[in-house]
């Protein structure tokens, strides 16, 4: 497998995550595979972890391409310096935007719960003629996200607090909505992406954006329901 870069210079590197790939070695799974692993060998040096992303979430994964510059911008993630945005679909339609705010299991996994916000905005929204649930028909909302803080599963956790779960989501997700989408549409992962990053450079105080474009499933999406992503 090759990563596909979309950023480079001489700190760090970027790439567009696939969704169903690790970014490193776990002990909660048994994969051989991971982002780390791959992007290593495709450039030939050391990379080092920045921040994670989901197994099953997609988009842009950012590598120190040394330790330090790895440690100086992991700094910048965890005291909110760092933009996060994500497109995200979910099931009915959400408020126009909104702030999630409720604790979330820790990283860890050991189920204590830490502080957690996410920001919303509702970008678009499609109705269909099918009872996928209790209703004569289903709606569902295109979403950018921002969460503030980044626990284990925080977006998908979220949404599923307020009852609109994203799609594809096989642990906090509504089964009936995620049938329909691989029946209907042939969408069998879940559909959030990390698309676009926004940071000041820990080492010439550049502002930079990194941005990773619509990956074939989204691209059927946004045709298939009229969206502009």
């Amino acid at each position: 497998m090759q990563l596909k870069i979309i950023y480079q210079d001489e700190h760090y590197v970027a790439v567009d995550k696939p969704p169903g790939l690790l970014v490193h070695r776990s002990r909660i799974a048994r994969d051989r595979v991971f982002a780390l692993q791959l992007l290593r060998d495709q450039i030939g040096r050391r990379v080092y972890p920045v921040h994670r992303l989901d197994r099953a979430t997609s988009g842009v994964l950012i590598f120190g391409l040394s330790g330090a510059a790895a440690g100086r911008l992991a700094d910048a993630f965890s005291t909110h310096r760092v933009d996060k945005a994500y497109l995200a679909v979910a099931r009915g339609w959400t408020a126009e935007h909104g702030v999630i705010d409720h604790p979330v299991a820790d990283e860890d996994g050991n189920g204590v719960a830490q502080s957690a916000r996410t920001h919303y905005r509702r970008l678009a929204t499609v109705e269909l003629p099918y009872a996928v649930d209790r209703y004569p028909s289903s709606r569902y909302s295109l979403l950018s996200v921002n969460p503030e803080s980044g626990r284990r599963q925080q977006i998908r956790k979220h949404f599923k607090h307020i009852s609109h779960h994203l799609i594809g989501d096989t642990t906090h997700g509504n089964g009936r909505h995620n049938r329909f989408f691989r029946a209907q549409l042939g969408i069998t992962r879940l559909l959030l992406t990390a698309h676009r990053l926004t940071f000041v450079h820990p080492y010439d105080a550049g502002r930079v954006s990194i941005s990773a474009p619509p990956d074939a499933d989204w691209a059927l999406i946004a045709r298939i329901f009229g969206w502009s992503l």
